[in-house]
């Protein structure tokens, strides 16, 4: 087929479906997703804000919580407005590039989320293992390559999806049964053989989140021997203490992306669509809601960030001082 005749079967827009089957509760599916976005945009630019204006969270653990904010804002914004308007307003038309354009954000996103999530790791490997040369080991230009590589990893490995998806005739129709543009959702409306599609999808997937789940697995691994060895059973205690949230967000993303992204390749019939669907948003809305709360909940040093900015400088002394018998009564409790 000629490339004139694949663009002629290229459709001027996608119809988004939304959740099929629960087009009567649209409403009420939108208001949790409304209510979680608004969380998304408020947390993660706080605490953005926060570790920009605070010096004392001037440091790498920060900067790449940074960069996991900024990551999840904009994992949100690429998504929820869009699906709110099929929601609320019924306009579920998206023009075809758009389509292409969204679906590869939120899959780079998603990726890149994953590949901080990593860094993250390492920098508390690097923290726990080599303390005495851990400010030589990750200088900010180190961060700053990182961060980029991260990027490019992720935006290389993508690229291919909006090709693969362009090439595709679509002379089915144009209705997505999903609420934004995903890969395979789309790759599925065409009438031609995507079966390309379902095998780089799921080796850009192994690349990405396996390469990161290996390194992770691996960093954990090393911390626990590092950890054990310690005499002290204090200091045990706040080496594992620095790591409960970096599980928190690992378990929050990995768990809901593992299966969204094998139910469709492996997807067995007695699953709703509409099951399917909402665990492909809570795959993309979860992690950016709970990642602020968990790190906020859990880090001292942001607690105290965000006291000084509620607090006169006066009393921030006093509020320290409440601050660290919350906490204390927390490890008392065991909670850290």
């Amino acid at each position: 087929m000629s490339g004139a005749n694949i663009s002629s079967l290229n459709p001027e827009f996608f119809i988004l479906n939304g959740v099929p089957g629960l087009e009567a509760a649209h409403i009420w599916i939108s208001l949790p997703f409304c209510f979680t976005y608004i969380i998304v945009i408020v947390g993660n630019c706080g605490l953005i804000y926060l570790i920009s204006q605070e010096e004392a969270l001037h440091r790498p653990m920060y900067y790449f919580l940074a960069l996991l904010s900024f990551t999840d804002v904009t994992l949100g914004t690429t998504t929820v407005p869009n699906m709110l308007c099929i929601f609320w307003f019924s306009l579920k038309e998206i023009d075809f590039n758009a389509c292409l354009a969204q679906m590869f954000f939120v899959h780079m996103l998603t990726g890149m989320e994953s590949g901080v999530l990593m860094l993250m790791v390492l920098d508390r490997y690097v923290a726990i293992c080599y303390p005495l040369r851990y400010a030589t080991i990750l200088t900010s230009p180190v961060i700053a390559k990182a961060g980029l590589a991260t990027f490019l990893w992720g935006a290389i490995l993508i690229i291919p999806f909006t090709f693969l998806t362009k090439r595709l005739p679509y002379c089915r129709g144009n209705l997505i049964p999903h609420t934004y543009c995903d890969h395979m959702s789309v790759a599925k409306v065409s009438c031609g053989n995507f079966k390309v599609n379902a095998i780089y999808g799921l080796l850009a997937a192994l690349l990405i989140g396996g390469f990161d789940i290996f390194c992770i697995s691996v960093s954990y691994t090393m911390i626990l021997r590092a950890v054990v060895s310690l005499s002290s059973a204090d200091a045990r205690h706040k080496a594992f203490s620095t790591c409960t949230s970096h599980i928190c967000a690992i378990v929050i993303t990995y768990v809901p992306a593992l299966f969204t992204i094998f139910t469709h390749r492996f997807r067995e019939k007695n699953i709703p669509d509409h099951v399917h669907i909402i665990i492909a948003n809570l795959y993309l809305m979860l992690p950016p809601t709970l990642n602020p709360i968990v790190y906020g909940v859990k880090t001292k040093q942001i607690w105290e960030g965000v006291i000084k900015l509620f607090f006169k400088e006066k009393d921030v002394f006093a509020m320290k001082q409440i601050n660290a018998l919350i906490f204390k009564s927390k490890e008392n409790q065991g909670m850290f």
